[in-house]
């Protein structure tokens, strides 16, 4: 007969922990951040920052990153029926879900802006698309219902009755989960539906029909008979989609419940399933159908793809920011991490190579932030100045191929930093790998590379563009040769484009070029001419780490996380 034993202390403890970094928590994503403090300075000198100081110190708190983790763990469940029967097509989320979007909602970063008047409207996009970067830093998830109300309200005022009763709702910033009538919510939240199956970009193959229903206080009604193969963040309150009218292709407004006239019941969006991403976990991206769905004109019939591109300008916005947020992120984790690691008897961030590779992606990240925060500072202006309209056009195509192209290898070589434990999803650190999921997400959103190549062109064909980014990048002439050598050919590249062939390597240059000048105004001597020996000289191989030998790391890093 044997008896069971229980091991002895010494036994049971078989090593200490140690040589393993803290998480990155609980610190003020703003303050720390001295590339997005010095871009803000440079395009919107008297902008109060109390606000995204405080937004700062919120996502960058460790109740924040639980959040983030917890809505991803717990994705959202599609109830299609109640226990009854009952047609239901709701979606379930975590309650960490609505604590992220509540704060997204909380800080203005959806259709707030566009509420603004006087003083706080003269750098209402600037200041937002800082907060869009600081919060992506923590979650991106929620920024897709949000990003998307934020783009659909200048096309939205097109249809001047519901813009009348949906523009308060849209600006609140106090957020309600509740699928409920319009009219008994405190704020609301829109999306978009605009791609099919058959035709994906080409939203002129769109198949979904728009019949005339009459008219009410709303305008022009149809029923919509079809389908949408992505109609992202489904729990929205409605939604402008596209669908082919007697006069062509248009843009609707599809609210969730009715108006009181209609009884306030469902409309007939038919939520099929939610879609299996690569990326974040936590935000519902769908496939519905349209059974006679009760929907209201937005704009004159035909106008849809004019519409859409109006909205897209916004997204596209969006998109570069969530990205130079995530690179930001990225950066910060892999600094913070080899700052307490060792190996080989250093800390991983003295030793030659690391130095080398961090100091890289801290430049490229910079450069994201400045390209984003300048595309911003562009809508802030663009109805008081022609200069900054064309930038407006120019620079939305260019910052989001670019940057987004350049999010995924970066989040790559960031995880690296880390070896295994950039790999592995959980606690502070699962932060890299959720961030490399998620990076390709923005590069094929709204328009991927070729679309957005295609989208230059159209800019480029206008008479005012060459002479506006010989001025844009006028400020920085002779500070770099390779920068004088670029700045010098780019405006006679942009009047002499015609080839789609070369669209890419114009935005490739073009954003480059750009982001050289603004390093210029915003950044140290030693980040702006390691940019340009690099990117612009050729000095630089074909990875990160690959800086040359005249470079100051040692500036760079300081500048990077000055914690």
């Amino acid at each position: 007969m044997t008896t069971a034993t229980t091991p002895t202390a010494s036994l049971a403890r078989t090593h200490d922990v140690f040589n393993q970094s803290t998480p990155w928590a609980d610190v003020n994503l703003f303050t720390t951040n001295q590339p997005l403090q010095d871009a803000l300075r440079m395009h919107a000198p008297d902008l109060p920052l109390a606000g995204l100081t405080a937004l700062g110190a919120e996502m960058g708190s460790a109740e924040m990153l639980t959040h983030a983790r917890l809505a991803n763990t717990h994705k959202p469940q599609l109830h299609t029926h109640d226990r009854f029967g009952h047609r239901t097509d709701v979606v379930e989320f975590h309650p960490s879900y609505h604590a992220l979007i509540g704060a997204a909602l909380r800080h203005g970063l959806h259709a707030t802006p566009w509420s603004r008047t006087g003083g706080a409207a003269a750098y209402a996009h600037t200041e937002r698309a800082a907060g869009f970067m600081l919060f992506t830093e923590a979650e991106p998830s929620v920024l897709c219902p949000v990003s998307m109300s934020y783009a659909v309200t200048p096309a939205l005022r097109g249809n001047a009755a519901v813009w009348a009763d949906w523009s308060a709702g849209l600006a609140s910033t106090r957020y309600d989960p509740r699928l409920a009538l319009f009219s008994q919510k405190s704020a609301l939240t829109m999306g978009m539906g605009m791609t099919e199956k058959q035709g994906g970009s080409d939203v002129r193959a769109n198949t979904t029909q728009a019949v005339p229903d009459g008219e009410d206080v709303w305008g022009p009604r149809y029923r919509l008979t079809g389908h949408k193969w992505f109609f992202s963040a489904p729990m929205c309150d409605a939604f402008l989609v596209l669908a082919q009218a007697p006069g062509g292709l248009t843009c609707f407004f599809l609210p969730r419940v009715l108006p009181d006239d209609r009884n306030g019941v469902l409309n007939s969006i038919r939520i099929q399933r939610l879609k299996d991403k690569l990326g974040n976990h936590a935000n519902a991206s769908s496939e519905v159908e349209f059974i006679d769905a009760t929907a209201w004109r937005v704009g004159e019939e035909g106008r849809g793809v004019a519409q859409i591109l109006e909205m897209g300008t916004m997204t596209r916005l969006d998109c570069a920011l969530g990205t130079s947020g995530l690179m930001r992120q990225a950066l910060s984790i892999a600094l913070h991490h080899t700052r307490q690691r060792s190996a080989f008897g250093k800390k991983l961030i003295e030793q030659p190579l690391m130095r080398n590779v961090l100091a890289d992606l801290a430049l490229e990240s910079e450069a994201a932030t400045a390209l984003s925060i300048r595309l911003a500072s562009a809508f802030d202006h663009k109805d008081k100045s022609e200069h900054e309209a064309v930038m407006a056009r120019l620079l939305t195509p260019v910052a989001k191929f670019w940057v987004c192209k350049r999010g995924s290898v970066f989040a790559q070589e960031a995880m690296e930093c880390l070896g295994g434990n950039g790999y592995v999803e959980e606690g502070g650190e699962g932060t890299m790998a959720r961030i490399y999921r998620e990076m390709p997400l923005n590069s094929i959103w709204e328009g991927a590379g070729n679309i957005m190549a295609l989208d230059l062109l159209r800019a480029v064909r206008r008479a005012d563009t060459a002479a506006a980014l010989a001025d844009e990048l006028a400020p920085a002439r002779g500070a770099h040769p390779a920068l004088d050598h670029l700045a010098s050919a780019l405006p006679l590249r942009v009047d002499a484009m015609t080839t789609e062939a070369e669209a890419r390597r114009l935005a490739q240059d073009v954003a480059l070029a750009v982001q050289a000048a603004l390093l210029y105004r915003s950044a140290p001597g030693a980040v702006f001419d390691a940019f340009c020996d690099s990117r612009l000289a050729g000095d630089w191989g074909y990875s990160f780490g690959t800086l040359g030998a005249g470079v100051d790391l040692d500036a760079i890093l300081a500048r990077a996380l000055p914690i």
